[in-house]
């Protein structure tokens, strides 16, 4: 499979994709910037950057040197996934551009690359990890597997060795490499590992394709070979895939507006066409019904920190019953989920399940209120309106935090494909010690509303 995959992608061109596809890979990078900027400054962040020391790429958001291109995109993709605010995508369960885009970002500008050759890798290694996560089942995630590692490795070796030119055989053999990096549980979900795991999947499959290009071999198909990936952490078949060689799965990303886990996005939806933030003191009863494979990743009964409730359905939904805004990253950190107020909510939700219902669903009732329900499985079609929303998010999340105006960059970054240089892309990331003790950002003031968030 690795084979065939590898020959249908591995020479696209820039001309080859459609303008919808190449829209949303501009809205793609954007949204993973800015969420990259606002993450770097998260204690994850700062702890593998210490640990790894001052000799890092000069792609890094955190800090300048010289380092190689592999630690660039470990720290800048454990930047991107630590609010756990970047897009999501239903063919490979998982987030598509969190390790894709840290390690072509990071080999773009290594090798000086323009902004159009950024762009078509960073789609090559989207198109090709969204048809293995297709191919491995549903049954590879549910078994703990954290897909965003797991395959979006693979992802980020097909992006660097589209952008190396790698040959079909040294750019099957990088796939084959990545698929023995392929790592990462779901136990881990609500601490500092779940963003480890992008930035891992980021540096590996960086290094598979240079690995790949220096002469190392490996087994071309150890996807689906004996003994390969699919037999070994997903169902022991392949899944029919739904995507052919014409279609662009990049045009179905699903972007977040809630600082959350993906699965908790309906119940909180729900929560905000009722209107129940407005309500006093929160809610005396509430009960939400969803798929109960939703609480084997957001089923965290009793979260005391802010990652805890990016992962809890009763967490999620008690900040927003008490009028928390769930679209600011400032929302869930300790100090907030551990309110008393806070507690005693969560407390009073209920969480019931029904396996007939979609894993995007959410029907939640609250007091005397006429439920609501809410599902958030399908793609914006109006473009337009996505990239103004996703411009409004990135300028808060970079709020005080670059060293240029906020529409530059949003406009440098969703034009990327006219860049002459990778290495004039990236907005020069402040670090706290550099910035004004005056500064309004993201952390001390709240999102304003921009119509329902999916």
């Amino acid at each position: 499979m690795l084979t065939d995959l590898t020959q249908a992608w591995h020479t696209l061109t820039w001309s080859n994709v459609p303008a919808a596809a190449q829209r949303v890979a501009g809205q793609c990078l954007l949204d993973w910037v800015g969420c990259a900027i606002a993450g770097a400054g998260e204690r994850a962040v700062s702890i593998l950057a210490a640990t790894l020391g001052s000799s890092i790429g000069s792609s890094s958001l955190t800090t300048g040197g010289t380092g190689h291109p592999r630690d660039a995109a470990l720290i800048n993709g454990t930047a991107g996934h630590a609010l756990d605010f970047d897009d999501t995508s239903t063919a490979m369960l998982g987030h598509p551009s969190a390790p894709v885009l840290p390690a072509v970002l990071a080999l773009a500008e290594h090798l000086d690359t323009t902004g159009e050759q950024l762009l078509t890798a960073f789609i090559t290694g989207v198109e090709i990890e969204s048809r293995l996560g297709t191919a491995i089942g549903p049954d590879h995630y549910a078994r703990g597997w954290h897909s965003t590692a797991t395959i979006g490795v693979m992802g980020a070796a097909a992006a660097c060795a589209r952008l190396l030119d790698l040959d079909t055989e040294r750019f099957a053999t990088a796939l084959g490499l990545a698929a023995s990096q392929s790592a990462g549980l779901k136990a881990n979900f609500g601490t500092m590992t779940k963003p480890f795991h992008a930035g891992s999947a980021a540096e590996r499959g960086l290094l598979s394709a240079l690995l790949a290009e220096a002469g190392f071999t490996a087994n071309p198909d150890a996807f689906t070979a004996q003994q390969g990936l699919v037999v070994a952490a997903g169902g022991g078949s392949l899944v029919p895939l739904r995507l052919g060689d014409n279609d662009f799965a990049i045009i179905d990303t699903l972007f977040k507006y809630h600082a959350s886990c993906y699965l908790t996005h309906a119940t909180l939806h729900a929560i905000e066409s009722l209107g129940a933030p407005r309500l006093p003191g929160g809610a005396d009863s509430v009960v939400i019904t969803v798929n109960p494979a939703l609480l084997d990743t957001c089923g965290i009964p009793e979260p005391s920190t802010g990652l805890e409730a990016k992962f809890s359905l009763r967490g999620a939904a008690a900040l927003a019953l008490l009028g928390h805004d769930t679209a600011d990253p400032a929302t869930f950190t300790d100090s907030v989920v551990q309110n008393a107020e806070i507690q005693k909510q969560l407390r009073r939700i209920k969480i019931r399940t029904d396996a007939t219902a979609p894993q995007s669903w959410a029907r939640v009732a609250v007091d005397d209120l006429p439920p609501a329900e809410a599902d958030t499985s399908t793609p914006q079609s109006n473009l337009d309106r996505q990239e103004r929303r996703l411009g409004d998010k990135f300028a808060r999340l970079v709020d005080g935090r670059i060293a240029e105006d906020a529409n530059a960059a949003k406009h440098r970054l969703l034009n990327a494909a006219a860049i002459g240089s990778a290495r004039n892309l990236l907005p020069t990331y402040i670090t706290q010690r550099q910035r004004p003790t005056n500064e309004q950002t993201t952390t001390n003031r709240r999102f304003e509303d921009h119509g329902p968030r999916g």
